[in-house]
């Protein structure tokens, strides 16, 4: 639908060509042939060499992206927390003992508040000793790691950062060594597919891989919480269940923690709410709920265009009834009877009558009465205004007074009109051809006997007449050299009304003149009036309009033309765009997105989008803060396929839409630990439902990864109601 997006792709691991620990090279010799003289001289060598890691400390820099982010606020209760490392392969650096490759030494562990003892609200208070104490026992109660090898040296005095887990606790929190691996891959964000042919897999770009791992547990729908990436070297004898942690609890090193809070707020998350967007029954701005048939169909028919019926007081001052229609309308505006090329001089000459049902259509009138209220308040306009209609007076009297100047291109000849008349008589004067030129020529002998020759003179002008004024205002020859000639006064007065026409100082009641038009949580697509906002200008240019001179350049200062001409738009009235200040708006016009011409937002909850086109389809997109792993508002992922086209959705998984309760660990005290069983049950049916035995890490990840929502909406609800999905 839109252009290319970037490329996202996932790699299982990174392996080290040599993991941390110690190592042995031996160098041994045959000699070949008869005599195999010379093979004492050869003995075998061994050489023994570390390969270390960092084992206590990350550097600086090292992280490149939390989530939750860290002190945030929100609906984390479906969503996997994850760190993201900018070295590609440190959660490969070592290899733990008795796993297989690919296995990290790293795991992300979410606790709750009242789980650990030393950090009993779950803010991040760890404990900080020497890595020589915490390798001793000494930095408080739980057994520590066994480090292969022993501290080095240059480790001794090294700040370590550790947290005591309680043995049931890590038990049920720690994932296996299956899983270790399921929850780490590595990223990549690559550059715009555009130039990218179909079927091609190009070679990573170092530059742009980072290291995820992921938690295996859901945070609590309230509350605070506190991540920690832990290193789980030295306890490989606690993994998968093989021996009982101790019952003081293991002492971790805490490489990273992060605090956030997950806040149940009872509200509907986005898909529910674009959900609902899409069910509605009347996605048109108009009443709800219309009759198909009436027995005043012509009453019908203007409500059915998006009007509503308000109290009016007519001039003899009688109370009555009338129809208001603001420039949104339900359906294209009827032509205006006299035609969109003649101004409206009053409010009351806007009045449509209606003869059937004895009353009047008053959106016109109204909106001349609003666009005149708005320039009578707004004093920088009419102070404009004015200087507008004296400098175009003025150049309109000089075109008449030399017609030669419309002759000229429109830069000089608002030179011309623009020069004072006694400056341009005594430029004439110095010319090549002027008077004194003409003097200077004549013969020495005839100048001094004094002869002169005679003086033409110059009729006096005749009075400029007001129709000769009209003419050169309302001719297309000479109308552009009179807007340039007065340009700088024009721009002011053009700019004020082009806000007017984008409907800027329109008040939400002009608009939307019945809350019921605009229900709380709704879409409503509509069409705009070219006629309402041109009785609005009309409005607005009838303030100090004098004569009918003034109103022929009403019309060149309220030129149409050049401002922008709207042809629908949408508002949207939702909690979406109070709780996701970011929404992505997007309107399609023959299945091509365009952009808006003018973005108005009405209210925290409200916003009005204008487009030159008319519409057909139209888009709410999830804000995309990044691919983040969880469940949707459902409670189930998407499933997206592993072969190509590898990530494509292939509809919600569990099918049945059961939800992934099923694939939690077994919670025999009914603790509440939300942990994934994902070696047991998760990873056994996404494989399954894919058809395959097994799952790699980057398929797995591909999996669980929440995507922006998207939300499609068209005229016909129908068509629309089943759209939400998510985007890769």
């Amino acid at each position: 639908m839109a252009g290319p997006g970037h490329r996202t792709r996932f790699f299982d691991h990174r392996l080290p060509s040599l993991y941390s620990g110690r190592h042995t090279v031996t160098v041994d010799h045959t000699v070949t042939g008869s005599d195999k003289v010379g093979d004492e001289l050869l003995p075998d060598l061994e050489q023994v060499f570390e390969v270390r890691q960092p084992r206590f400390q990350l550097l600086p820099g090292d992280v490149a992206a939390c989530y939750p982010l860290p002190g945030a606020e929100g609906e984390y209760d479906t969503l996997l927390p994850h760190i993201t490392l900018k070295r590609p392969g440190f959660p490969w650096m070592h290899m733990l003992r008795g796993t297989r490759e690919g296995t990290p030494w790293l795991a992300l562990l979410v606790f709750r508040p009242g789980e650990l003892p030393e950090d009993p609200q779950a803010v991040g208070q760890v404990t900080v000793s020497t890595a020589a104490d915490f390798a001793a026992g000494r930095a408080g109660e739980g057994r520590p790691p066994t480090f292969d090898p022993p501290l080095y040296d240059d480790e001794q005095e090294l700040t370590v950062a550790s947290i005591r887990v309680p043995g049931p606790l890590f038990t049920a929190l720690c994932p296996t060594t299956y899983e270790l691996g399921m929850l780490a891959h590595i990223r990549e964000g690559g550059p715009p597919d555009a130039a990218r042919r179909v079927g091609e897999d190009p070679p990573p770009n170092e530059w742009d891989l980072k290291a995820v791992v992921v938690s295996n547990r859901f945070p609590d729908a309230s509350g605070l919480h506190v991540a920690h990436l832990v290193s789980l070297d030295g306890f490989e004898d606690y993994l998968d269940g093989t021996t009982p942690p101790p019952a003081d609890g293991l002492r971790l090193v805490s490489l990273h923690s992060w605090a956030f809070t997950s806040i149940d707020d009872k509200k509907l998350g986005f898909g529910e709410l674009a959900q609902n967007l899409a069910k509605d029954p009347e996605p048109v701005l108009r009443h709800p709920g219309l009759p198909a048939t009436s027995d005043v169909p012509l009453a019908l028919d203007l409500l059915r265009q998006g009007g509503t019926v308000l109290p009016q007081d007519l001039e003899s001052g009688e109370p009555t009834v009338g129809f208001y229609r603001g420039p949104l309308t339900a359906a294209p505006a009827h032509p205006l009877p006299q035609g969109t090329g003649v101004r409206l001089e009053s409010a009351g000459e806007a009045l449509v009558y209606v003869e059937d049902l004895g009353a009047y259509d008053t959106g016109y009138a109204v909106a001349f009465s609003l666009g005149r209220g708005l320039a009578l308040a707004d004093a920088g306009f009419r102070s404009a205004l004015l200087a507008f209609r004296k400098s175009a007076r003025r150049a309109a009297r000089r075109l008449v007074a030399f017609p030669q100047l419309a002759a000229l291109g429109e830069r000089d000849a608002a030179t011309g009109i623009n020069t004072p008349v006694a400056r341009s008589a005594f430029d004439r004067l110095l010319g090549d051809d002027g008077p004194l030129a003409a003097a200077l020529a004549r013969p020495g002998a005839e100048v001094r006997a004094g002869g002169r020759r005679p003086v033409p003179r110059t009729p006096a002008p005749a009075p400029v007449d007001v129709n000769q004024l009209r003419t050169v205002i309302t001719d297309t020859s000479t109308r552009s050299v009179l807007s340039a000639a007065i340009r700088s006064e024009l721009e002011p007065v053009h700019a004020w009304l082009t806000r007017l026409a984008r409907l800027e100082m329109v008040p939400l009641g002009y608009l939307i003149p019945d809350e019921q038009q605009l229900p709380p949580e709704s879409l409503r697509f509509f069409h705009v009036d070219a006629g309402w906002i041109r009785a609005a200008i009309d409005g607005a240019l009838s303030v100090g309009e004098g004569h009918a001179l003034d109103a022929d350049l009403n019309d060149l200062a309220g030129d149409l033309r050049s401002m922008p001409q709207f042809s629908s738009g949408v508002v949207l009235r939702s909690e979406l765009l109070t709780n996701w200040p970011d929404l992505q708006l997007t309107a399609f016009a023959q299945n091509g997105a365009i952009a808006p011409l003018q973005v108005r937002d009405l209210g925290e909850d409200l916003r009005m989008l204008l487009y030159e086109q008319v519409i057909d389809r139209f888009a709410i997109g999830e804000p995309p803060q990044g691919l983040h792993f969880g469940l949707s508002f459902n409670h189930t992922t998407e499933l997206r396929s592993i072969v190509r086209p590898v990530g494509k959705a292939l509809g919600d998984f569990p099918a049945d839409g059961s939800g992934y309760g099923q694939f939690l660990r077994p919670d025999e005290h009914d603790v509440g630990y939300d942990v994934l069983d994902i070696e047991h049950r998760l990873a056994p049916a996404l494989a399954a439902a894919l058809s395959v035995g097994e799952l790699s890490s980057a398929q797995f990840a591909l999996q669980l990864v929440k995507a922006p929502l998207l939300q499609e909406f068209t005229p016909d609800p129908q068509e629309s109601a089943e759209s939400t999905e998510g985007t890769l």
